[in-house]
């Protein structure tokens, strides 16, 4: 009797999940990039090519479905939302109907990427309200700061990629591909690491929330934002920047410029890839600098939010670090570090615009010895960890042995 119990509690999730996405095949032509975790998780895990297989023929099972009876157009877009809902529902029913070590597995796999996407949605209604509590931003403060770098990075790397379609279209695909790299930091990390798995999995979470509590604090919409069409080709001079009236304004925009999510998670994700095989580790780096460009290129940020993402994200890493002791050691000193130089900025940004301008040396070693800074603290946080070696060394080593 409870062999049956299970196996049909095991049949209604399987049904459920399957009306979910037969659902939203036929209703929802937006799909996200947190889905392609979805893939990422199941190829990372489970390397099985009956479930591509799988993947594949439910793909085509809901095009037909969706064009026989929506009569929805065939294009590239909707054949890649397909392919990714088969992929999440090939990934629930195996976490369904697995059994043992692999069960335990496959549910850390599946249910974060289900959260995934739970926050995503959920952040656009926090980004609403954030807005709605600050009509005016601090957008003049933070280009007030860059400008007394003497150099408008925003600007110049704007006009920079605007000259090369490839590089354009990289940047934003990188930018856009955020949870790609998110998903595949965390499926390696259950793969190859798994004691690390969970403390990465809270890192990459609690930093898009620990991130919106910060936005409330110095709000700010981007250069693309304050100038609008004159972005990138026509900066305000330094003379002028340097005295213009800086005071809050209101824009039209989302206020999630400082600091610097993007630059946050993908600074995460590759501090978090160093006990990762070179081929993660390689797509992290190429995160990390194509988010640079996208961020500054497209306007959506000032320099000075990378900076402060430095510390921001170190923070986050020792809040979550639970297996370290707190009290005191590393991660107790990469958190206050991490907390006091983001809170430090945010302070000097608001209330001392004017010093940055007494010579660009003041910005500049700044912004040295806060990245410097940060990765030395975050190096001696993660060089206190117990790597784990993945399972086939394990193995060699265990040989060896005998």
């Amino acid at each position: 009797m409870q062999f049956a119990g299970k196996n049909i509690l095991r049949l209604a999730l399987t049904a459920i999940l399957l009306a979910a996405v037969l659902y939203t095949s036929t209703h929802v032509r937006y799909f996200p990039y947190t889905l392609f975790g979805a893939p990422i998780v199941l190829g990372m895990i489970r390397r099985a090519w009956v479930d591509w297989l799988w993947v594949l023929g439910g793909g085509l099972t809901l095009a037909v479905l969706d064009y026989s009876f929506k009569a929805f157009d065939p294009t590239l877009g909707t054949a890649i939302w397909f392919a990714l809902l088969a992929a999440f529902a090939v990934l629930g029913i195996r976490t369904v109907w697995a059994n043992g070590e692999e069960r335990k597995l496959l549910i850390y796999g599946f249910f974060p990427v289900v959260l995934f996407l739970g926050v995503e949605y959920a952040a656009r209604g926090l980004l609403y309200i954030t807005e709605s509590l600050h009509p005016k931003t601090f957008d003049l403060f933070l280009y007030s700061f860059d400008c007394s770098l003497r150099v408008q990075f925003p600007f110049l790397v704007g006009q920079i990629i605007s000259k090369w379609h490839w590089l354009q279209l990289s940047c934003f695909e990188f930018y856009a591909a955020l949870p790609l790299i998110v998903a595949l930091v965390y499926a390696a990390q259950l793969r190859y690491a798994k004691s690390n798995a969970l403390p990465v999995l809270l890192t990459l979470l609690a930093a898009g929330p620990l991130g919106l509590m910060f936005y409330n604090l110095l709000p700010a919409c981007g250069p693309a934002y304050l100038f609008g069409a004159a972005f990138p080709r026509y900066p305000w001079p330094t003379a002028v920047a340097m005295r213009m009236s800086v005071l809050p304004i209101p824009i039209n925009g989302a206020p999630n410029a400082m600091p610097s999510l993007h630059m946050a998670w993908v600074l995460l994700c590759w501090w978090n890839s160093r006990d990762l095989p070179r081929w993660v580790r390689a797509i992290a780096l190429a995160f990390v600098w194509f988010t640079v460009l996208a961020t500054l290129g497209t306007g959506e940020h000032y320099f000075v939010d990378l900076v402060v993402a430095f510390p921001f994200s170190l923070m986050v890493q020792a809040l979550c670090s639970y297996h370290l002791p707190f009290r005191s050691g590393e991660r107790r000193t990469a958190f206050l570090f991490g907390m006091f130089v983001t809170l430090l900025w945010l302070a000097l940004l608001s209330f001392t615009t004017k010093f940055f301008w007494i010579s660009p040396l003041i910005p500049w070693a700044m912004i040295v010895a806060t990245i410097s800074s940060s990765v030395v603290v975050w190096h001696r946080l993660l060089q206190t960890r117990t790597p784990e070696l993945p399972a086939p060394y394990l193995t060699a080593a265990a040989g060896a042995g005998a």
